[in-house]
């Protein structure tokens, strides 16, 4: 069994890393919004922001001031930056269980967001700046697949990513579908700007066409099963990687995370679309969200805040 600190650390650095890239995608598109001024646009904005918890209404009126905070604000502990220097100081503290080139990708993409001119580089191309960083992240991840040993750590790394992924893209379908007290997304810019977040627009049009219906999109982003940004998706992988790290160890709870892990799977395998609208979206996608949080406090008290007595031989 992996110690707890190794197992927290490389948990947190698959969390901080899908993370970051989820905020590099969300500002590209804002910022890609603002080249048409447009209702739509700021729309998009509101959604951006809202999906990251911040309801500011003056923040989505400036969306370059509102992208540059969201990436380079190292006072905000939500931002690109900060969630990158504490990937990176959790790597730094398990060094020995990663690979050179894994190290070495994410400890680059940190001394970008950290330079000098990070703030001069951003403003002078800043869909470039988010692009590279997008693709190192991808670089990091795919470094990761290849090069380490697809064991424990492995496993704790994936799960941090998908698990943060499904609350991140939960998150986002709750903002633009699930609060009825919001205005419904009908505007064809803006429902594109919603696949464009989620990294789906390209497979969802293989899929629908250039379709492009709310009740489609949030079909897709949540309960398609080979879609790896969906919400299904990411579940299915989260109970496969619970399910092989808890063969490791007797979890003394009756609800171990690998179980909750299969409910919330299995909540996701059997949904119905229809059903899930007609019961209201929000509902669902709160159940969802919520399933998640306690995924993740069983994560901790299975693997991480054990009692000593419980890993003790009898």
């Amino acid at each position: 069994m992996m110690l707890a600190r190794v197992a927290e650390s490389l948990y947190w650095i698959g969390r901080y890393v899908e993370r970051a890239e989820h905020l590099c995608r969300l500002s590209d598109v804002m910022l890609t919004a603002t080249l048409d001024r447009t209702e739509a646009s700021a729309q998009i904005a509101r959604i951006a922001l809202a999906a990251v918890g911040d309801t500011d209404e003056a923040k989505s009126k400036n969306s370059y001031e509102a992208a540059r905070d969201l990436v380079l604000d190292r006072s905000d502990k939500g931002s690109v930056a900060s969630s990158l220097a504490r990937a990176r100081e959790n790597a730094r503290q398990v060094r020995d269980q990663i690979t050179t080139e894994t190290w070495e990708r994410l400890n680059l993409i940190h001394l970008r967001m950290t330079d000098m001119n990070a703030g001069r580089t951003f403003s002078g191309g800043s869909q470039a700046f988010l692009h590279e960083t997008i693709a190192d992240l991808h670089l990091f991840k795919g470094a990761a697949d290849a090069t380490m040993s697809h064991g424990e750590g492995w496993r704790f790394l994936l799960l941090g990513v998908y698990l943060e992924r499904a609350q991140l893209i939960g998150a986002l379908l709750e903002v633009c579908f699930g609060d009825r007290r919001r205005r419904p997304i009908t505007d064809h810019a803006a429902l594109t700007a919603v696949l464009r977040m989620g990294c789906a627009l390209e497979p969802y049009l293989r899929v629908y066409t250039a379709d492009m219906q709310p009740r489609f999109i949030l079909e897709f982003l949540l309960l398609d099963e080979d879609f790896p940004r969906s919400v299904r998706f990411c579940t299915a992988n989260i109970e496969e990687h619970l399910a092989s790290i808890s063969r490791h160890v007797e979890a003394a709870a009756h609800a171990g995370p690998d179980r909750l892990a299969g409910r919330l799977r299995a909540r996701l395998q059997y949904a119905d679309i229809d059903e899930v609208q007609a019961g209201g979206a929000s509902a669902f996608l709160g159940a969802v969200r919520d399933e998640c949080a306690g995924v993740h406090q069983a994560i901790y008290d299975a693997f991480v805040a054990y009692p000593l007595e419980q890993r003790l031989p009898a």
